[in-house]
């Protein structure tokens, strides 16, 4: 969250269309208020109307950061997401924390199982989960310009890094953090692609050789790197801090089924409320 705070104050000195839009999170009116207080509005918790006045804003030519917790953008406000925002194109990026099980301890009504689901699904959307904080930076960076909405979900608190240093970044390319011929590891978010890597390491231990991708981006799905790990080991293995319904291993699995069948086993949240 801080790396995206920080980048976000950047983004909109540069550019005065770019505006911060709260739901009470925290912490951005002294990081954002403070420094572009005219760039800046606080609408409260009432994440459906923080979505249909960011289209509103969008459709005049505004570039609108909205801010909210990942439960609270794919389920409470899903309508207005999909109505208001992705039915007009409207460039309205939402940036999403608190994912997965990050707001564990708030229960059920915090906990985002299933939003990557929801969000893959509507029309014209790009969605996004960074894997640390450096390329969280490369992300919002990317997501500022890119026509039509964006989701980007984001966990709660820091965590390690993934990169040793700077990197490129391309919206829909996965980035291959290890190189195997017996298995591929494809996540997505800090926590899974944490996972994966120590899971490789393991592996080779074991003289396995794990391919581990980094599948920043959701949709649109790196088809490409899909299908060649599909071809070049001996299955998939998906990793995700999310429903096995729906997202990544969703995702991965539709896309193994239509271009290069092989096996697909899913690592994630089952299919109950935690």
């Amino acid at each position: 969250r801080a790396a995206y705070r920080a980048t976000l104050v950047e983004l909109a000195q540069a550019d005065p269309r770019i505006w911060c839009l709260d739901s009470d999170m925290g912490g951005l009116e002294k990081q954002f208020e403070a420094v572009l207080p005219e760039q800046y509005v606080d609408l409260g918790i009432a994440e459906a109307n923080l979505m249909s006045v960011g289209a509103a804003l969008a459709s005049t030519g505004i570039l609108p950061f909205v801010n909210t917790m990942a439960a609270f953008a794919s389920a409470r406000a899903l309508e207005q997401v999909k109505i208001d925002i992705a039915y007009h194109r409207l460039p309205v990026r939402i940036v999403a924390t608190h994912s997965g099980l990050s707001a564990g301890q708030l229960g059920p009504t915090h906990h985002a199982q299933q939003d990557l689901a929801a969000m893959r699904t509507l029309p014209h959307m790009t969605v996004m989960t960074p894997a640390d904080a450096a390329e969280t930076v490369r992300m919002v960076k990317a997501a500022a310009y890119l026509p039509g909405p964006v989701y980007i979900r984001l966990g709660r608190g820091p965590t390690d890094p993934v990169y040793d240093g700077d990197a490129g970044f391309t919206v829909g390319e996965a980035v291959q953090l290890r190189t195997g011929d017996d298995v591929t590891i494809v996540a997505a978010g800090s926590h899974p692609v944490l996972f994966a890597l120590e899971a490789a390491d393991r592996l080779a231990a074991q003289g396995v050789g794990a391919t581990v991708l980094n599948m920043h981006t959701i949709k649109p799905l790196d088809v490409a790197a899909v299908v060649r790990a599909a071809e070049r080991t001996a299955g998939i293995v998906t990793v995700e801090d999310h429903s096995l319904l729906g997202g990544l291993g969703g995702a991965v699995a539709e896309a193994v089924a239509e271009h290069r069948p092989t096996r697909v086993l899913r690592v994630g949240v089952s299919d109950a409320f935690a």
